[in-house]
């Protein structure tokens, strides 16, 4: 009896099942590895994220809240004036009368009224001159006036500055650290919410500062802004997509398109000054011109987003349209465009959120200058958030840097703001659709 031949071929078949095995520990691997890369990229991204908001935020958040001194003043009918309050000197006044209360004597010169003076803001001369212009009768009695401290005196009380603190840092004196301390003893001293910081303009002392200013104009800009660049934008896409023959002049001018979308943006607030202020003749620093040289930067990443929309509609629902006998013009307003809708949202979102923060055009066309009121309209002269920005970082006063970074929280709010509504509306478009 022959015995039988052993199998041969079961050898290299493990074999291969092995390798493919081997080779499939490592597919898995290599994937697991590239799930976690992309996890540690995210996790660093919003690590970043979040130490950039908790320093703007430890920064900032000292800035919603201020403290005001409340002390009775007597209306000395010696110095004030009847028929115009206003031009009495109320800080001088509370000076010397709260050195009298804590016992010190002053010189000829005035030192320490004056001293005690620079611990109080000049709001308080136009509260009490405006309690005396509504009520004469308070003239010769003693009445509680509250106003604000000065700067320094705020930033004394919020630690900012302390006695370690080297005196060629502060302004604020040990004498007047003390007076500080007695004031907050007698419970004269308050901390409240700042709401000068939301209505009031800008200012030269920071603690009468306020970006309701820079709110109102950048709002006034972004307005200019979505009537001009969103209808535009959005029609030339179309036509470029839909209508447009296929030549070289379309084909140069998709190039500039794509082109003009790199272009930095101080070159086009040089085009804004050159065309708009000084060819137009146009009011510089206001919201038309602001929100027209913004516009003109937003319009070439609207017309690339809408055009990536069109093409991403299926060709089947225009030639459906057209086999329904729909004319070209129906089939692109009626169906193309608002299933390509959504993307057009997604589009002037980020060119708006992109106008809103820019900074480099707008101090091109004047908006770096001082401008301490509210604008009432699209020609007055105006401030926006990110030029204030920029002008309380660069100023000597150390309480404008607290005012920098809430400045940047209202600017981040007022983003988040805008882009929510934008997608609330994409979201009905998609709905609808």
């Amino acid at each position: 009896m022959t015995e039988a031949a052993p199998d041969m071929s079961v050898a290299p078949v493990k074999a291969r099942t092995d390798r493919l095995q081997a080779g499939l520990k490592a597919r898995y691997a290599r994937e697991r590895r590239f799930k976690l890369y992309g996890v540690m990229a995210i996790a660093v991204a919003v690590g970043f994220l979040l130490l950039l908001l908790g320093r703007i935020i430890e920064q900032g958040h000292t800035a919603f809240y201020a403290h005001e001194l409340t002390i009775p003043v007597y209306m000395d009918p010696a110095r004030i004036d009847r028929t115009y309050p206003q031009g009495t000197n109320f800080q001088l006044l509370v000076a010397e009368q709260q050195l009298a209360r804590f016992g010190i004597t002053d010189d000829a010169q005035g030192t320490q009224a004056t001293a005690m003076r620079t611990l109080l803001s000049s709001e308080l001369k136009f509260r009490a001159a405006a309690m005396i212009r509504e009520n004469p009768a308070l003239i010769g009695q003693t009445v509680p006036v509250t106003a604000p401290v000065s700067d320094e005196a705020d930033l004394y009380y919020k630690g900012e500055i302390t006695a370690e603190t080297p005196s060629d840092q502060r302004r604020v004196s040990d004498q007047q650290m003390a007076w500080l301390d007695q004031l907050k003893s007698d419970g004269a001293v308050q901390a409240k919410f700042n709401s000068a910081l939301f209505q009031n303009g800008d200012s030269t002392e920071p603690e009468q500062a306020g970006v309701l200013g820079a709110v109102v104009g950048s709002a006034l800009m972004l307005l200019v802004t979505a009537l001009i660049a969103i209808p535009i934008g959005v029609g030339a896409a179309v036509y470029l997509e839909e209508f447009s023959p296929r030549n070289r002049l379309t084909d140069l001018i998709e190039v500039n398109i794509n082109n003009l979308a790199a272009v930095p943006s101080i070159v086009y607030g040089l085009l804004g000054v050159a065309l708009f202020i000084n060819w137009m003749n146009l009011p510089r620093s206001s919201p038309l011109v602001g929100g027209l040289v913004l516009a003109l930067m937003a319009l070439p990443t609207i017309i690339i987003a809408t055009r990536s929309s069109l093409k991403a509609v299926p060709p089947s629902i225009r030639e459906a349209a057209l086999a329904m006998g729909a004319s070209k013009t129906q089939t692109v307003f009626q169906h193309v465009l608002p299933l390509a809708m959504p993307g057009v949202m997604t589009g002037t979102i980020i060119s708006m959120a992109h106008a809103l923060g820019e900074t480099a055009p707008l101090l091109l066309i004047g908006m770096v200058s001082f401008v301490p009121g509210i604008p009432g309209g699209l020609t007055e002269p105006t401030g926006a958030l990110p030029s204030l920005v920029y002008i309380w970082e660069n100023a000597s006063e150390r309480a404008f840097h607290e005012r920098t970074a809430a400045a940047i929280l209202v600017l981040l709010a007022f983003m988040i703001v805008m882009n929510a509504a934008a997608i609330l509306l994409r979201r009905r478009f998609e709905r609808r659709w």
